[in-house]
């Protein structure tokens, strides 16, 4: 069987299942313990439908990864352009916002209490391993991701990815792969970016308040403040908001039959599913933070 077929008599099962009137639509229950018990049989599901969906794509990537290079790559160089080129004047506007706002009253409240020796290891713990790749990933899903779900949703619901299938071509193939390795990519350059002009624009702010710190000895503190671990844990931490994002939102987009007034209903959810799972992703990463 192929994998198109999978994903058709599989996942829609499941992905309908979670939306049939019984259980989203149906009349309140009785009691809190029966609200409990649906709202977990759909989080079951969900997360049934999410891990088949991401195997999926996993195999189809590795074993479709030498297919159609005339027609993968240049879908894939558009998907990266969109989730990372494109959205470089909007990740400019924010590391320099995030930088006035965050980094530089930081560097100003170190510097009132004598306390600038921790002004690296404090920019590192807020800005290189929490806020700048969750944000990043956060402002990529509701930009990109709900775009995913919308575009996927819609050619679901006009037949376009039953065509695909008609004339042999693997819709996870031809439509999730590049997202997701767009995604993936995108991710981890616009986090090293925002982070990077985050830094730089904050010390900026802490020199427009003549903070008696040089920049010599800034960014010595920074590099004092890393190692290579935080390099790893951050490229892994990107990739994987990444590759979940794209799974979650081409998976409310590809999995199920939509018709066309649903779509705006799914993209919704999506959203709402991908901001949980990036927050469970970061917080898996604060435990190998703490353990390292």
């Amino acid at each position: 069987m192929c994998y198109a077929a999978f994903v058709r008599e599989n996942l829609a099962k499941a992905f309908e299942l979670t939306n049939t009137l019984v259980f989203r639509r149906a009349p309140l229950p009785r009691s809190y313990m029966d609200l409990l018990g649906r709202k977990l049989f759909l989080l079951l599901l969900t997360i049934q439908g999410l891990g088949a969906f991401a195997l999926i794509t996993l195999g189809v990537i590795l074993k479709k990864s030498s297919v159609a290079h005339s027609v993968m790559h240049p879908r894939i160089r558009h998907e990266i352009n969109r989730a990372g080129i494109a959205l470089m004047p909007m990740f400019i506007f924010v590391a320099l916002a995030l930088g006035f706002l965050v980094v530089g009253q930081t560097v100003s409240a170190l510097a009132k209490v004598g306390a600038t020796d921790y002004l690296g290891s404090t920019m590192v713990i807020v800005i290189v391993r929490e806020l700048g790749p969750l944000l990043t990933a956060v402002l990529v899903l509701a930009r990109v991701g709900t775009a995913n779900v919308i575009e996927l949703g819609t050619a679901r619901a006009l037949g376009e990815v039953e065509a695909l299938e008609a004339l042999g071509i693997d819709p996870v193939h031809y439509l999730i792969v590049p997202r997701v390795l767009g995604m993936m990519a995108g991710i981890f350059s616009l986090t090293i970016y925002l982070i990077i002009g985050a830094l730089a624009s904050g010390y900026l702010w802490a020199f427009l308040q003549d903070v008696p710190l040089t920049p010599g000895d800034y960014f010595k503190q920074l590099v004092e403040s890393l190692d290579w671990l935080d390099f790893a844990l951050l490229a892994l931490k990107t990739i994987a908001f990444g590759f979940f994002i794209a799974i979650v939102t081409c998976y409310h987009g590809l999995a199920q039959p939509l018709r066309i007034e649903d779509v705006s209903r799914v993209a919704v959810r999506a959203v709402t599913q991908g901001v949980i799972v990036c927050v469970l992703i970061d917080a898996l990463f604060i435990v190998l933070y703490l353990v390292k």
